[in-house]
């Protein structure tokens, strides 16, 4: 059976949405209860959730908002329904997952403009809001299996791979392939500070599915190509620009540019290149409180009168890109806008 991490991470409670609480997996697992769209917005911001997460969540807050909405006369309803969409879309600016979630939402239910008009309140727009939030969350499950199909391909039967940060849906759908398709692969993580994503998720859930990975902290990525402990850099990519961009996790430059000194393939998973993002410039970078730093799993870890600084993430270049792997296929960085 498995666990919490490869079972849904979001789910309905009666009149709330439950989400897995992420920073204290697996040591604990803990549910959050959100009773509102705006308890769901801010579970979001406080990382409660991450990686595709926060899309699921997303979608979950909107289903939340119609139901807020539930008795308001048609237009007022879909201005409201709008307004937690925006509030939801603000929460973490970076990746476009939580966009695109809630533009889905909208466009097959009440419009993504004030001027689009709605006939529909009540018990009809809820109706129709949990369809149009199903309907996506059922074809980003598709897509991650569609992409990790491709993905292991590139993966040669005994490949020893690095993976940095938590790569979710992909790196499941990934190792899944890989498994179906018999090949026997090694795993070897960074910690990903300061939430330590990848030793508590990524490996939790590499554990899971019956594998024993090794981990490291992020600071050893070079040393560990140096010293051959892995042949192949898989990472995600919370978005990838039309020209070929990479932006994910903080750390993800640091393990491309080792992956280019040792001699080792940097791939990168996202399901598709963003089309309002034709260069780095197009994509605001997240930065968190510097304090979050200072902290590691609820414990302050720095001496007092030491700053932080948090950008959430950080932008790989293509030229050190060796592929970046999307529903569609496998891209070379300056040909991923094809795969649109």
């Amino acid at each position: 059976m498995s666990g919490p991490v490869l079972a849904d991470s979001v789910r309905f409670a009666g009149d709330a949405v439950e989400i897995l609480d992420r920073r204290v997996y697996p040591l604990e697992v803990r549910w959050v209860r959100c009773a509102t769209s705006e308890d769901v917005a801010v579970a979001i911001e406080r990382m409660v959730t991450q990686s595709s997460g926060p899309l699921f969540a997303a979608t979950a807050g909107m289903v939340l908002g119609a139901r807020e909405a539930r008795h308001e006369p048609p237009e007022r309803a879909a201005e409201r329904l709008r307004a937690v969409g925006a509030r939801l879309v603000a929460t973490r600016p970076t990746n476009n997952h939580i966009r695109d979630a809630v533009h889905a939402v909208l466009s097959a239910t009440v419009g993504t403009t004030l001027q689009a008009g709605t006939a529909q309140a009540g018990d009809e727009l809820v109706a129709v809001v949990e369809a149009a939030a199903r309907a996506h969350d059922d074809g980003y499950r598709a897509r991650s299996a569609a992409l990790g199909g491709h993905a292991a391909g590139l993966l040669a039967d005994g490949a020893r791979v690095l993976t940095h940060c938590w790569a979710d849906a992909f790196l499941i759908g990934t190792v899944r392939a890989a498994q179906a398709a018999g090949k026997r692969l090694e795993f070897v993580c960074t910690e990903t500070r300061p939430y330590l994503q990848g030793a508590r998720l990524t490996a939790a859930t590499l554990v899971e599915m019956g594998y024993r990975p090794t981990l490291i902290t992020d600071g050893m990525v070079a040393a560990a190509l140096s010293d051959g402990l892995a042949d192949v850099a898989l990472t995600a990519a919370d978005r990838v620009t039309l020209d070929g961009h990479v932006i994910n996790k903080v750390g993800t430059l640091g393990v491309a540019l080792a992956a280019r000194a040792f001699d080792v393939p940097f791939y990168a998973l996202v399901d598709a290149p963003d089309p309002q993002a034709p260069t780095a410039r197009d994509v605001v970078i997240e930065q968190r409180d510097g304090d979050e730093v200072l902290h590691a799993l609820g414990h302050r870890t720095a001496a007092d009168g030491v700053r932080g600084y948090y950008p959430a993430f950080d932008v790989t270049p293509p030229h050190l890109v060796t592929r970046i792997v999307t529903e569609r296929g496998v891209y070379r960085p300056d040909q991923v806008k094809e795969s649109l």
